[in-house]
């Protein structure tokens, strides 16, 4: 999907890592939440509390997942899903356009 329609956007940008991590809180029609952001270059560990579906649109980044040893290589038009309450870390290589929506457990 490319667009979102009749969405609620929190004003207040989420910012982490001194600013090199962005993005804007939505909350779509059904109640669902997601945040859109930017990544730029940079190594940075993330933590969560409910599932996510990291959907990556545009650049690239590696990622570690909890439990994992081998680093994936994630390119734009690429997914990857992590666990509820754990951590995972990224090595952004590009400046990295992404969509993180949160799930039920």
């Amino acid at each position: 999907m490319s667009t979102f329609e009749n969405v609620s956007v929190q004003k207040e940008a989420n910012v982490y890592f001194g600013g090199n991590v962005t993005s804007r809180t939505l909350t779509l029609p059904d109640g669902s939440v997601l945040t859109l952001g930017i990544m730029l270059p940079g190594e940075y560990e993330f933590g969560t509390g409910k599932p996510e579906l990291m959907e990556i649109y545009d650049g690239e980044l590696d990622i570690l997942l909890p439990g994992e040893s081998a680093w994936q290589t994630i390119h734009g038009g690429q997914s990857f899903n992590v666990g509820g309450d754990t951590k995972f870390q990224v090595r952004v290589k590009s400046i990295t356009d992404y969509c993180c929506t949160y799930l039920d457990a």
